[in-house]
């Protein structure tokens, strides 16, 4: 089954030209079919092109899905037309009263600046406190996994002395769990992040479950106990181009970025770079979907029954 979202959000033409099934909301409306409530908060300054990336991960299955799009407030993005959010995006006031079955809450470009510093940092606080009551279950990607271990687990802020930029190897450390059903021993994916996730802070402030990880990135995937949240700190989300123009855009600032790890042919970066992070990307978000949302909702989000077997 298909992802429902508006017939004119531009993901819709972009998506279908890679043969992805999409619904749009006027053909979905006709149907007999209790479709999963997905809300996705997007923090990303590029707010189209991440749409696309989230979008394309969360086609690939079979559960019909209504995706909404929650801005977290009203101020005007430098890479955003205002137009596309005011068409597209909801205000949190508009769905504070509901229950969803999903969450996403995507990655920011704020890992240097502390929470107290962030504009929105109130209200997304009030956000990720609204979806311990309203959500079945939330992901959080990259800097959101920061700013939740603070929120849920009053975990200082950790910032990296060098960014982390490149595509790396992860360990599954538990290939049994439903999360990561069907993981290879090891996986390929992207970081690009100043926040730091090491073991043993997680293990020391946290009762997670850390399920993946690496030397290097530290932990890459974490779960709460009863599945009602998922943390993601890298980006598999991102498209094969990403990061280059992370690293072009930064060359272009003088920032003099490093070149990012494992990811351009023979570190050439005028080289083209390919995606070896895919299929890992696809079925984290299947298993997400399938697992920790679709396993675990009610038919009717009025009621909540919150154990789910791993």
């Amino acid at each position: 089954m298909p992802i429902c979202i508006p017939d004119s959000l531009p993901a819709v033409d972009v998506l279908r030209n890679e043969n992805v099934f999409v619904m749009t909301s006027s053909r979905a409306n006709t149907q007999e079919i209790r479709p999963l409530k997905l809300l996705f908060l997007n923090l990303m300054p590029k707010k189209i092109e991440t749409e696309n990336q989230f979008l394309r991960l969360l086609s690939n299955s079979s559960l019909q899905i209504n995706i909404k799009l929650l801005r977290i407030d009203q101020r005007e993005s430098k890479n955003t037309p205002i137009e596309h959010l005011n068409s597209f995006y909801c205000n949190f006031d508009d769905i504070r009263e509901q229950n969803f079955d999903g969450l996403i809450i995507t990655g920011a470009p704020l890992g240097k600046v502390a929470f107290s510093e962030v504009v929105y940092w109130p209200k997304l606080v009030e956000i990720i406190d609204w979806a311990r009551e309203h959500v079945t279950s939330t992901m959080f990607v990259c800097w959101a996994v920061q700013a939740a271990l603070n929120v849920l687990y009053d975990l200082p802020k950790l910032t990296r002395t060098h960014k982390l930029s490149g595509v790396y190897q992860h360990n599954t450390i538990e290939p049994n769990a439903i999360l990561t059903r069907g993981f290879d021993d090891t996986f390929l994916a992207p970081h690009s992040r100043n926040a730091d996730f090491p073991l043993d802070k997680i293990k020391a402030y946290t009762d997670l479950n850390i399920l993946a990880e690496s030397d290097i990135t530290g932990a890459y995937l974490m779960t709460t106990r009863d599945k009602r949240m998922a943390f993601v700190t890298g980006h598999p989300e991102y498209d094969s181009f990403t990061l280059a123009n992370e690293y072009y855009r930064d060359l272009k600032a003088g920032i003099k970025p490093e070149i990012p790890a494992n990811y351009f042919p023979e570190n050439n970066p005028h080289l083209i770079p390919k995606a070896t992070w895919r299929s890992h990307a696809y079925l984290l978000f299947s298993n997400w979907l399938n697992y920790y949302v679709y396993q675990l909702t009610p038919f009717d989000l009025t009621t909540r029954n919150m154990t789910i077997d791993d």
